[in-house]
């Protein structure tokens, strides 16, 4: 017989397992993103086993666990009669997150109080958010890939503007509270209370994507969108089919921007257009997110990672698909990494982040919740990739790419289509399968593509000198976005 309970530990959530007769050897949690082991006590006729409902990943500091659903594991060792607790813990707002227990799975959600989390609740504090006239802050809401990290083009601008302005308050908005937040900031949790004031008071908005939700302007905001990604692939007003709501959403969402950030001229003509974001400034100063790139020699997370100085490594980070949640399946990390005797780092976009799983194989890292791109770029050898705008940030390392595009013909005509010709323009082999994936990178010299990769460096990524985030806040400053003190 075993039972279940929520507690805490210093001040920290755990779930507390117990049981009757031998202990045993090891109990555990395991989810998509994060897993857990129990501190084991007891040898007599009763034990317990304590799960804390934090985690540490990359080095970083233990934070609570992500949003999910997690399966208790028992290894009995001696104790043959040791099963999942089977009664049910009602949703529980616990230091961190919330927790509910239901037949040997524990659902595990942000700290936000029921009573805001149903419609009529959310529509209560969207209604106080867009009355609001609450006195602006001389502060920053960051929010990046929907609030799923905190990273990209938001988070170099973050630790600069801390560097140069650090009166300046940083509101940084989360899906849960285990997205870590640069420090100094403070973590928001989506659709909180604290998240609507936040998003009310900020005189200025950084962001990479859509707004969503409800957004309205307080008198004196400014909005700064830096995008994510320099596009091969049609987007907004560009992607196929005619879609009058689609057309009217793209619209109105450009229209609650101020300033565009583009990554080169040829990005700018296309986000332009592609948002029909017209006589309202541009700003063509390479991506922040890529500063680093400049001085990384990869060593340091190639040691957060657990990877040798002298092991070769292979960066495999497709785009999303349109018709699909979870990363593309075209690449079997394990097989690739015996053939190319390297690590292969699996990186899928942030879109996949919360419906995906880690890829798991001997020298396989799942790093698609690792926050920061650049720093795989610096630590890889090598990049695999398809339609993503990776292709563009890591050709700043002048390191090989290939391209794998089982799917081109489908993608091309009918999910996306390009705004250039991949096939005329990659700066690497272009393949169709795992086994020509293999050969080329076994057999063909990446030296051929000098010519190709240097022209494609002009177009794309001339601007990036690793000062685009000094360059970017200096604009903030002195257009009075915010206040340096």
């Amino acid at each position: 017989m075993t039972d279940a309970r929520f507690t805490q530990e210093d001040g920290l959530a755990v779930l507390e397992i117990s049981g009757t007769g031998p202990r045993p050897a090891a109990v555990s949690l395991e989810g998509p993103r994060a897993r857990v082991a129990a501190r084991l006590h007891g040898r007599g006729r009763t034990w317990r086993a304590v799960l804390p409902l934090r985690a540490a990943r990359w080095g970083g500091p233990e934070l609570p666990l992500p949003t999910g659903e997690y399966r208790l594991h028992i290894d009995p060792g001696e104790a043959e009669d040791a099963e999942p607790p089977t009664a049910s813990l009602a949703r529980t707002v616990l230091p961190g997150l919330s927790a509910a227990w239901d037949g040997g799975r524990l659902r595990v959600g942000p700290p936000v109080d029921p009573a805001y989390e149903s419609g009529e609740g959310q529509a209560a504090l969207e209604r106080r958010y867009a009355t609001s006239r609450q006195p602006l802050e001389n502060a920053v809401f960051f929010e990046s890939f929907y609030g799923r990290t905190a990273a990209c083009n938001p988070y170099a601008i973050d630790r600069q503007l801390a560097r140069v302005a650090p009166g300046v308050t940083r509101y940084w908005s989360v899906v849960d509270l285990s997205v870590p937040v640069p420090d100094g900031a403070v973590a928001v949790v989506e659709g909180s209370p604290e998240w609507w004031r936040a998003r009310a008071a900020a005189r200025l908005l950084v962001v990479n994507d859509w707004l969503r939700r409800r957004f309205v302007r307080t008198p004196g905001q400014t909005v700064l969108q830096t995008w994510h990604g320099t596009p091969l692939k049609r987007l907004a007003l560009h992607r196929p089919g005619f879609d009058p709501r689609r057309m009217l959403a793209v619209v109105r969402e450009s229209r609650r921007w101020d300033v565009l950030l583009a990554q080169s001229p040829y990005a700018a003509r296309v986000l332009s257009r592609a948002y029909a974001f017209r006589r309202r400034p541009i700003w063509v100063e390479g991506y922040p997110r890529n500063d680093s790139l400049q001085a990384d020699d990869g060593a340091a997370t190639r040691r957060s990672l657990g990877i040798g100085a002298e092991e070769r490594v292979l960066l495999y980070a497709p785009t999303w698909r349109d018709d699909r949640d979870e990363i593309v399946d075209f690449v079997d990390p394990a097989a690739l990494a015996k053939t190319a005797d390297a690590v292969v780092l699996v990186r899928g976009h942030t879109r996949t982040l919360l419906p995906g799983e880690d890829a798991r194989g001997p020298r396989v890292i799942d790093v698609t919740g690792y926050p920061d791109a650049a720093r795989l770029f610096a630590a890889a050898d090598a990049l695999i990739t398809d339609y993503s705008s990776v292709m563009f940030d890591f050709s700043i390392t002048g390191k090989p790419m290939y391209f794998l595009v089982p799917d081109l013909e489908h993608y091309r005509g009918q999910l996306r289509g390009f705004y250039f010709d991949l096939l005329e323009a990659a700066p690497g082999p272009v393949v169709r399968t795992q086994d020509e994936l293999e050969r080329a990178i076994a057999d063909i010299d990446p030296h051929i593509f000098r010519e190709r990769y240097e022209r494609f460096r002009r177009v794309f990524v001339a601007r990036e000198d690793g000062r685009a985030a000094e360059r970017v806040v200096a604009r903030i400053l002195d257009q009075g976005f915010v206040d340096r003190d």
